[in-house]
């Protein structure tokens, strides 16, 4: 059997794609987080709640209403991003003239809710959701076995945060939502509905996470506290790239989530801590993050 630094090298390219299945998630994730944080100014505590809720809408939808995988990657960050609208259309849009704290204490709050919500009605055992018949199985590439489902979610959310970081960074309509964050007087002076825009965009950052939900759900078991369990961890990977980086939350989250999966091999007791550990070093050397800019 083949060795690379002394590893089966199975074992280390096993380890090397989890780690990018868990980037990837943490890519998507905190995307949502740069978008909303970058456009609209407020720290979103509720990102991990939603997306669980996107992994349970999916669940709902399969077993409720008989409609599978496919209709849920469409449907879901839809229904996702309309509970985003709501929440703040009613409460977040009070915010934005107060400080990023009460803004982080409401969403923390409302996080909380969600997820009582949702204990409340399916526990803390777990549902299972299963992976759709065209993604079963995998391929034998001859040092490693690369299961199909996992290599479609790498691909799916690199598509996903590419198209996003296009959009907004090279699009006329991304010109318009940085211009509403930077003089939203002056953009509403062209005729543009700066509110409306504002409230498109948070509802967009919070389909993300639901479309992260979705792309979860047949592999981690759906629990109530799965964004909870993850949503810290996000929070790194967004001050490491820099807050409101689009690029940066991009690229920091497949990095650090293949850092992550190299220490489970060299060094496993360090793999829980070895992103807050980059994270405080990045800090030291540059304190607005990799992608950040200083203000």
């Amino acid at each position: 059997m083949m060795e690379i630094f002394g590893i089966p090298a199975a074992a280390l390219f096993g380890q090397l794609l989890l780690g990018l299945i868990n980037g990837a998630f943490y890519a998507m994730l905190s995307l949502g987080l740069a978008v909303i944080f970058g456009l609209l100014n407020i720290i979103n505590f509720t990102h991990g709640a939603q997306y669980m809720m996107g992994a349970f809408f999916a669940w709902m939808l399969l077993h409720y209403a008989g409609l599978n995988y496919w209709y849920a990657l469409v449907l879901v960050p839809i229904a996702v991003g309309l509970v985003g609208i709501v929440i703040e259309r009613l409460l977040i849009s009070r915010l934005y003239k107060l400080d990023h704290i009460y803004g982080l204490l409401l969403t923390f709050g409302l996080a909380l809710i969600i997820e009582g919500l949702f204990r409340n009605q399916y526990g803390v055992s777990g549902l299972p959701y299963t992976i759709p018949s065209q993604l079963a199985g995998g391929t034998n590439l001859g040092f490693m076995f690369l299961p199909t489902y996992r290599a479609w979610v790498v691909v799916a959310s690199l598509v996903v945060c590419l198209a996003t970081w296009f959009v907004i960074e090279r699009t006329r309509l991304g010109a318009y939502l940085r211009a509403a964050t930077e003089n939203p007087t002056l953009v509403q002076a062209f005729g543009i509905n700066v509110p409306r825009l504002v409230t498109l965009t948070y509802g967009f950052g919070v389909a993300l996470a639901g479309f992260a939900g979705v792309l979860a759900a047949p592999i981690y078991s759906l629990n109530p506290t799965m964004g909870s369990n993850l949503i810290i961890i996000v929070f790194a990977v967004v001050v490491v790239g820099g807050m409101g980086s689009i690029l940066g939350s991009i690229v920091t989250g497949f990095m650090l989530g293949l850092v992550e999966g190299l220490t489970k091999v060299f060094y496993p007791e360090a793999a829980a801590t070895v992103i807050f550990i980059i994270m405080a070093i990045v800090l030291l050397v540059k304190p607005a993050g990799l992608f950040g800019r200083a203000t």
